[in-house]
């Protein structure tokens, strides 16, 4: 898919394809392939171009369908998704959350007996 946003905002600050290319260390070639949609731009590359063209992210950025990820999480069964620039949400199995807690109850009792030996 074709990144208007991005084009349009280069066009209109006037900044050469071989130049963005340059900075993103590539061929005007490649970057020109970014930006018709033949190849993927990477999240690093996205702000690469933000800061390039002096914009916040969300001027120039236009997810791609294959930039969204979808993971299974085989032992809670949930699903977690990540699609840059869209917030995350992130879960954790119920027994990876029960073995922190208890090593957390475990160092506090620790600490507890540390302070009593040093006192």
């Amino acid at each position: 898919m074709e990144k208007t946003k991005l084009k349009e905002i280069r066009n209109a600050k006037r900044i050469p394809q071989e130049r963005i290319a340059e900075y993103l260390n590539m061929s005007a070639t490649c970057y020109s392939r970014r930006e018709n949609g033949q190849t993927y731009i990477k999240n690093e590359e996205w702000l690469k171009l933000a800061k390039i063209l002096d914009v916040p992210l969300s001027e120039i950025y236009e997810p791609d369908e294959k930039q969204s990820n979808t993971f299974k999480d085989n032992i809670s069964s949930n699903i977690i998704g990540t699609n840059f620039g869209s917030p995350s949400i992130y879960t954790v199995p119920e027994s990876l959350l029960e073995t922190q807690q208890k090593y957390i109850a475990k160092l506090e009792a620790e600490i507890e007996e540390l302070k009593k030996r040093l006192n």
